[in-house]
């Protein structure tokens, strides 16, 4: 019998796993730059805590949450998203009692979301997101949406457009949700089943259909900016004013909503433009999700965050043929001849690792020729070959793969002078 890896899942191989590492140091230093600090939260979660903060409405919810019941019946589900966990955690470790406000925080890991498979989407996908709970400055609302952008611009990314739109306040959102009722009312019937059951419990969420996105009562729906109120509009505004300043061109679109029912305020997406990216061209999403910590249990606290799906990146950077700088080969292969040689090359090794150099030998007994090939495959700066007659020396050859020149040093100088011309 043989098995087969779960649909809609990958094997990250070595071969690639440098990149995964090395989107993810830029990650780390990117929000280190900008002062967010790393939170891990569990993979699952009670059921209980989507429902609440991601909305029953969203797909999300309805139709792609991983749940299952443990032992004792309790009802857990694998994260889809991160907000809501952060926000969990924020409000049952009392953050909002830091001396430090707003906290900052960021996440890296998998989520999981029962949906069709395609190009860049998986139903287990790892996702870099921050959230930023404390303060209600639009100012922080474009830091997020900098920091997002100084994160695919620092990974070579250059086809890239921001699209924002307000989402406004309850007031602005209520007024809003009137007028799409009546605007949707007299032809609900010819959309579909899901727009039909979110016509009532959040008509907002009919624009965001895939499958009537073409219908002219789409084209022609009342636009949330036209119900914004003056407190709503000042703050857009002012968020704009500072992209503004920052230098980040941006594209109003307020058709623009988010999947999720948490977002007010600020709501904006980063699509790639690069030719042949696919037709789903969304690499980041975000917004303003004031209400949520209350809703979770907490004291009335602001926050705005924003996710993106490292494979989704991946596959913009494939699209604009950026190769990311990953570190290839080793520093050094030992090739033997002999028994004694091939004793000797372990303690030789270890010292060589004991001083930083990666450096790696043959196992198999391979005749020196296929050990140089195996040292060529490893992509190795340099060998050091030792037979008997170096040993009687208490010497080894090395050779720097690049030049061909080749020395003889001391045994006990080998991890020193390979050290020194790295």
């Amino acid at each position: 019998m043989t098995f087969q890896i779960p649909r809609g899942t990958q094997d990250i191989l070595p071969n690639v796993v440098g990149k995964w590492q090395y989107i993810e140091k830029t990650a780390r230093e990117i929000c280190r730059l900008y002062q967010y600090q790393e939170i891990r939260t569990p993979i699952f979660e009670h059921t209980e805590l989507f429902l609440r903060s991601v909305g029953q409405t969203t797909d999300v919810v309805q139709k792609e949450m991983y749940t299952f019941e443990d032992r004792k019946g309790r009802s857990l589900t694998l994260r889809p998203e991160g907000t809501a966990a952060a926000v969990r955690s924020f409000v049952e470790n009392k953050m909002y009692a830091h001396p430090i406000q707003p906290v900052k925080l960021y996440y890296i890991g998998p989520m999981f979301r029962y949906e069709r498979p395609q190009s860049g989407r998986f139903r287990q996908f790892v996702q870099f997101g921050v959230e930023a709970l404390g303060s209600s400055d639009p100012a922080i609302d474009a830091e997020v949406i900098a920091l997002a952008w100084d994160f695919y611009r620092s990974l070579g990314l250059k086809k890239l457009k921001l699209v924002i739109n307000s989402l406004g306040d309850q007031e602005s959102r209520t007024a809003h949700r009137e007028a799409l009722i009546q605007h949707f009312e007299n032809r609900i019937g010819e959309f579909c089943t899901d727009c039909q059951t979110r016509f009532r419990q959040n008509p907002l969420r009919i624009l965001d259909c895939k499958k009537d996105r073409e219908h002219e009562l789409m084209q022609s729906a009342p636009s949330i900016i036209d119900y914004l109120n003056e407190e709503s509009k000042a703050y857009f505004q002012k968020v704009l004013s500072y992209l503004d300043d920052l230098g980040i061109e941006y594209e109003v679109d307020s058709n623009l909503v988010r999947g999720l029912d948490y977002y007010n305020h600020t709501a904006f997406e980063i699509m790639s433009n690069a030719e042949g990216f696919g037709a789903i061209t969304t690499l980041c999403g975000g917004g303003r999700y004031n209400g949520l910590v209350e809703e979770m249990g907490g004291p009335n606290t602001p926050g705005i965050g924003f996710a993106l799906s490292i494979e989704r990146l991946l596959a913009a950077l494939e699209s604009e043929g950026v190769e990311l700088p990953t570190s290839k080969g080793i520093d050094c292969y030992i090739v033997t001849l002999g028994e004694k040689a091939k004793d000797r090359s372990v303690a030789i090794l270890k010292d060589l690792r004991d001083h930083g150099v990666s450096a790696e030998k043959d196992y198999e007994n391979k005749k020196m020729k296929a050990q140089l090939k195996a040292a060529d495959r490893l992509q190795a700066k340099y060998v050091i070959i030792i037979g008997e007659n170096e040993l009687e020396k208490g010497a080894a050859n090395v050779k720097n793969m690049e030049s061909g020149i080749q020395e003889e040093v001391q045994l006990n100088q080998l991890s020193t002078f390979i050290k020194e011309r790295l």
